[in-house]
């Protein structure tokens, strides 16, 4: 583990800015790590609000389908069917008049229907029984019921949809999941791009209110030089130059720091008025993250892969779909089962009689003029495209994610370099600043120069902190993988219920 003391030091600045904040909108200011930011984006930010709603859907589109497979009881019923009019009438002699008609009629069916993934067809168990009371013949038999039969539909040659979706949809579902895990790890992504944002606006207003400090108390010790003729007049206008610079960056640092606060708390969506301000994460316990293990997982967890493999199955859905379109095909039906006619309910249901139905429908394309063997070419033509996008896809992503890899692991040494060299170059500043007060050296220049690295190696320093922090959070999102608990990222589905 890696600490660096002198952010204590920066702690305390950026504390005095708290304290300007106060004295500004009197309100104590809220103080927040990055893991806390991260976790506060995770909760309420409108992007992590998508996330949940995205998957939701997914979620209740894949319980439907689930259930779409189940078997579906359900009852159809017409209750009353009154009908009055006119209707025509063939006489025994051949010819035709109009008489009046009226009847009341109701009819019920219970079915219990069920899919049949594996060949596309439907079977369905079912009850029916109907009544009509005509009016102008009361000798009829008003009641006709099929206490029971069965009823199957089936296509013989068809595309059959319930085989490709048993593959896509759990598939699908697997991909919502990851996508929604990635969706998180891209929160943090950002929130750590907003954090550093905000912590380096911070970082600014600090230098720029200790420049402007520093160049105050120089102007002032020069102008007492200039006075007993110890400087040239030229090193006096130039600290007074560099103190007015000194004085306008510290208003542009501060309308900056105004404009990252607010860009931060909106993509956070803390809607309160209380001031931030960022505790910079400098502890941090190195780790080397081997890439090949990294690729491996990331494999294994990313929506990648499994979207390639998606994909592919669509495209393959297709060219089946093609392939049986538009060609011979044939539609099985048969009924079996008990019907009964009766004057009363009761007896429509007395000694059933057997109730049998087959048919056979037989559809012969004869010329298409290569319609259909076109569509057929087309649809593989289109699953190649795929498949070669898919493969270069898979070798770009997980190219990417080595690379990413060796990146973070040279971060370890690059944090270690900024944070030297930002202690090099703070000390060089205060020796040549000691220098300079006591009179050892007399050249502006030299101090300027001193000035600007000492405030680039800090930046930089936090620039480094910020790349080690957002290639963590990259890597992990590719590998939905966590490499300091060494575990896969957690998914808790009853966070969505």
């Amino acid at each position: 583990m890696i600490l660096f003391p002198k952010y204590a030091a920066q702690l305390f600045a950026i504390s005095i800015i708290g304290l300007n904040l106060i004295a500004f909108g009197q309100y104590t200011p809220r103080k927040l790590t990055l893991h806390e930011a991260i976790e506060i984006s995770k909760a309420q930010s409108p992007d992590a609000l998508n996330a949940k709603q995205t998957f939701r859907k997914s979620y209740w589109e894949f319980r439907s389908f689930r259930a779409a497979n189940l078997p579906a009881l359900g009852l159809t019923s017409t209750i009353p069917d009154i009908n009055q009019n006119i209707s025509p009438y063939l006489k025994e002699d051949g010819t035709q008049t109009y008489v009046s008609t009226k009847y009341i009629s109701a009819q019920a069916n219970l079915a219990l229907t069920q899919k049949i993934g594996i060949t596309g067809g439907t079977i369905s168990l079912n009850s029916y029984l109907s009544g009509v009371h005509n009016v102008n013949s009361p000798n009829q038999l008003p009641y006709l019921s099929y206490p029971i039969n069965i009823e199957l539909s089936q296509p013989i040659f068809s595309y059959n949809p319930y085989r490709w979706d048993k593959k896509i949809k759990p598939l699908s579902y697997s991909l919502a999941k990851r996508k929604y895990l990635e969706d998180i790890e891209q929160l943090a992504i950002s929130t750590t791009n907003y954090f550093f944002a905000l912590l380096q606006a911070q970082v600014e207003t600090k230098i720029a209110l200790t420049n402007l400090s520093n160049y105050d108390t120089l102007y002032q010790i020069a102008k007492g030089r200039y006075q007993l003729g110890k400087i040239a007049e030229n090193d006096l206008l130039q600290l007074e130059l560099s103190f007015l610079k000194a004085q306008a960056t510290v208003e542009t640092a501060n309308l900056a720091l105004d404009n990252a606060q607010f860009r931060f708390k909106s993509f956070l969506r803390i809607q309160d008025s209380v001031p931030v301000i960022l505790l910079p994460p400098d502890k941090i316990v190195f780790f080397k993250i081997n890439p090949v293990t990294a690729v491996a997982l990331a494999n294994e967890n990313s929506s990648t892969p499994l979207d390639v493999k998606k994909r592919l199955l669509e495209a393959a859905s297709q060219v089946n779909f093609a392939k049986l379109d538009g060609r011979f095909d044939a539609q099985l039906h048969a009924l079996i089962g008990l019907q009964q006619s009766g004057s009363t309910i009761p007896d429509a249901y007395i000694n059933p009689l057997d109730q049998r139905q087959i048919s056979l429908k037989l559809t012969i394309p004869i010329v298409d003029w290569g319609v259909a063997n076109g569509q057929i070419k087309m649809a593989q033509s289109q699953e190649e495209i795929i498949k070669t996008s898919a493969e270069q896809e898979l070798i770009d992503f997980q190219r990417n994610v080595y690379l990413k890899v060796i990146e973070f692991n040279m971060q370890q040494n690059q944090l270690k370099i900024a944070a030297k060299s930002d202690t090099v170059a703070r000390k060089s500043y205060d020796v040549t600043k000691g220098r300079y007060l006591i009179g050892k050296i007399n050249s502006i220049l030299d101090l300027n120069n001193a000035q600007i690295e000492t405030d680039n190696s800090e930046k930089n320093y936090y620039f480094a902190l910020q790349t080690f922090w957002r290639n963590y959070y990259e890597i992990r999102k590719m590998a939905l993988y966590d490499f300091i608990k060494n575990e896969p990222l957690p998914f808790d589905l009853r966070d969505f219920k």
